[in-house]
């Protein structure tokens, strides 16, 4: 019980909450256009099961994911890919996938567009939340799976209003970039193969982290910069 009352729980609990509400955006967009064929009485029985899907399938990935970061050298893998999804996170580019995404006039063909578009999207939540469960040591499946109940709900009734939070606080986007990029860092550092070379001080590792989320913010400035150069603009 006292480890659920610990900081590094709640810390852990609240980044991954953060991930997938900036990581998943997308999921209500899908939901929409996935039910919209609907007849209006079965629209919330589709957004229901497809949502339901979707969480089961994603705690059965990062379960998946927290067991195969024990391997050697794919922590560092996974630090050098959240690197690359917080820079896209900061500098998105021209985004088409949406209008891939068929509708369908049957219940189960809705739920299953729903879950079939979300695993196709879900490689950096799972990845990014498999990090940050890290951080928090013992329980980190019931933690994943919390964080998702908690943050889920909030992605599919609450996007529009946090999509326009971002727009309106740029800064946000610019948080959970650098926040992707400090769960990064501490994934490299604590990679197994880096063990022996590595100090076990947890100074270290937050400085790691630090580096991890400037990296992050020193990169899209950088990419930023260039697309102003070349005329093109970067929001």
């Amino acid at each position: 019980m006292e480890d659920f009352l610990a900081a590094p729980f709640w810390i852990a609990v609240g980044q991954i909450i953060l991930i997938d509400i900036l990581l998943g955006g997308d999921n209500a967009v899908v939901i929409a256009l996935a039910c919209r064929g609907l007849p209006p009485k079965q629209r919330k029985q589709g957004i229901f099961f497809g949502t339901l899907g979707a969480i089961v399938l994603r705690v059965i990935l990062i379960a998946f994911a927290l067991a195969l970061l024990a391997i050697p050298y794919l922590k560092v893998v996974g630090a050098l890919l959240l690197i690359w999804i917080g820079v896209k996170l900061m500098v998105p580019q021209d985004d088409e996938g949406h209008a891939n995404i068929s509708t369908s006039d049957k219940l189960w063909g809705a739920v299953k567009t729903v879950i079939i578009a979300d695993l196709v999207m879900s490689v950096d939540n799972v990845l990014a939340i498999a990090g940050a469960a890290e951080t928090a040591g013992k329980h980190q499946l019931p933690l994943v799976i919390f964080g998702l109940l908690v943050s889920i709900p909030i992605i599919v009734a609450g996007s529009q209003l946090v999509l326009k939070l971002m727009d309106r606080f740029p800064i946000i986007i610019t948080l959970g970039a650098m926040l992707l990029g400090w769960i990064a860092g501490q994934m490299a550092y604590t990679d197994p193969a880096l063990k022996p070379f590595v100090s076990p001080d947890k100074a270290w590792e937050y400085a790691a982290a630090a580096g991890g989320a400037l990296l992050v913010l020193a990169i899209s400035k950088l990419l930023q910069a260039r697309r102003r150069a070349s005329g093109v603009d970067p929001a």
